[in-house]
């Protein structure tokens, strides 16, 4: 009802519901001296904690003091309701039986992490230590609600596991449901050392194979694709996995490869042809009809039917390397500035946009990176990229430190005792490299343009080998960027760095002293 259309005393009813602190309408808390409160800053509110300036208590202080507009404990703001637990005697937010949020948290853990005997089943012992340790215990009451849309939650899922419905088994979680929950409490059990750590990309590639490889009608693509996918792309993939994390970008890659095997099956099938039937007439037609992407992702499982007898020895086209053009030296240093200076952007993205622009970094490198990367050798700070580590000039040292003190994702059992620099919303895991590749374009930063111009600039200062060892880039890699720079090593002894300092001329021979 509009206040417009109401009598004098509806109207003052709907007026006494605005809130006193913001004056939104909404649900409200009562017992405040200000008068009515909306949820949002009653919750805001609660989370104040300090020493009263009024009774001198280390408290909450949810109060406003008239005079001076501080913030104020219970007592002194003449509360008429308090917010002290019934259990632990904790003051802050209260839940039913006026328990706080750690002590409702702990019972709902309880409950559903029930063997059926009154207790939590030993084996889950460990991952309801790691989190009940959570900072915020209100994002993990949160995290156990149903979400809209879904038949099942996270809470579905944790019990269960307490009853032994789910095994703990890495394949269990394959088919559990909701998929992202069932993803996120497989990576919190991973990481309290209830289930051996995988690798998140495989676990990710076996749940898609399974889901993939559902809806396939026919029989016999169904064994082929799944003979490719298991006795090639995933050991290839665990092999990788030895030597340093899998990232996003080869993660999909082999995505694109099953899937695109999977359409040149069909294809051929509508052509009325198998693979053993097939011929070079039909390898050439389907590289006409598609794109570059999908010849390309095509090429490993063409190659491997080949090898393994179930393709004649055939001959795929080549593929030619396409490239951006860089960045113009003068954006990258203005657009350098412009990250320095703005404070009016998200420090995250600021501090990632730095380390494109000045070390050439591949964002799914940028994500690997922890805070012990970022070195303090006396006054001056480094970044280690390879080695030696870099040093980082002001003022991007004090931006780079500045976030490190100032990281996001902190305050869940996710990642409370993360050490990345940049870390994520999944339990031991960084954040999402094409979620901090959407940061840089809202910020501006073209990703590839701008470690192309920032990669040029160095290996026109020192030699290639050098800026490898640096940045942690292949030699070969180097060279190869160097070359397309247009810039040989001949050029380096005469760089600026090396010109002669103002007035100096070198010694002649018959100018020593040594000679008659």
């Amino acid at each position: 009802m509009s206040p417009a259309y109401c009598t004098d005393e509806q109207f003052e009813r709907w007026f006494k519901k605005t809130c006193a602190r913001c004056g939104r309408f909404g649900c409200f808390a009562a017992g405040w001296p200000d008068g009515h409160v909306c949820r949002t800053c009653h919750d805001r509110a609660l989370k104040v904690r300090g020493r009263c300036p009024g009774c001198n208590d280390e408290r909450i202080l949810p109060g406003i003091d008239p005079g001076s507009r501080e913030p104020i404990c219970t007592d002194c703001a003449g509360f008429s309701t308090g917010y002290r637990c019934a259990r632990c005697d904790r003051e802050g937010k209260l839940h039913a039986r006026r328990l706080c949020t750690p002590c409702t948290f702990s019972d709902r853990l309880a409950e559903l992490l029930d063997d059926g005997t009154g207790r939590i089943r030993p084996e889950l012992v460990r991952f309801a230590e790691h989190m009940l340790a959570m900072n915020n215990p209100l994002s993990g009451l949160k995290w156990l609600n149903p979400r809209k849309g879904q038949s099942r939650s996270p809470a579905d899922l944790l019990r269960d596991l307490g009853r032994g419905n789910i095994e703990l088994t890495h394949a269990a979680f394959h088919t559990a449901e909701p998929w992202r929950a069932a993803a996120h409490l497989r990576e919190l059990l991973m990481a309290c050392g209830v289930l051996p750590v995988i690798d998140k990309q495989i676990c990710g590639f076996e749940r898609w194979l399974i889901n993939h490889l559902a809806p396939i009608d026919n029989a016999d693509h169904t064994q082929t694709i799944r003979r490719y996918a298991t006795w090639h792309v995933l050991p290839r993939l665990r092999g990788a996995a030895e030597q340093k994390p899998i990232t996003q970008a080869s993660r999909s890659f082999a995505d694109d490869q099953v899937r695109q095997a999977t359409r040149f099956l069909e294809w051929l099938a509508a052509q009325g042809i198998t693979l053993e039937t097939c011929g070079q007439a039909e390898i050439d037609l389907w590289h006409a009809e598609n794109t570059t992407h999908r010849r390309r992702a095509l090429r490993d499982f063409l190659l491997w039917c080949i090898e393994s007898k179930l393709l004649r020895r055939l001959r795929l086209p080549t593929f030619e390397s396409r490239r951006r053009s860089p960045m113009p030296p003068e954006d990258r240093i203005a657009l350098i500035g412009r990250v320095l200076t703005d404070d009016d952007q998200p420090l995250r993205s600021r501090a990632a946009a730095i380390i494109v622009l000045l070390y050439a970094q591949p964002l799914s490198r940028i994500v690997r990176l922890t805070i012990d990367d970022v070195v303090h050798d006396g006054d001056q700070v480094l970044l280690r990229l390879g080695e030696p580590p870099s040093p980082i000039p002001q003022p991007a040292a004090d931006l780079l430190l500045a976030w490190i003190d100032n990281r996001t994702n902190m305050n869940t059992a996710t990642n409370r005792n993360s050490r990345w620099l940049f870390p994520g919303r999944r339990a031991g895991q960084p954040m999402h490299a094409a979620t901090l590749g959407g940061l840089l374009r809202a910020l501006g930063v073209a990703n590839l343009a701008g470690r192309t111009s920032a990669m040029r600039q160095h290996v026109q200062q020192m030699p290639a080998p050098v800026v490898a060892d640096a940045l942690g880039y292949h030699h070969v890699t180097a060279t190869r960027l160097a070359a397309e720079a247009a810039t040989t090593w001949n050029r380096y002894v005469t760089a600026p760095r090396f010109r002669s300092p103002d007035g100096w001329s070198p010694s002649r021979t018959r100018d020593s002293p040594h000679q008659p």
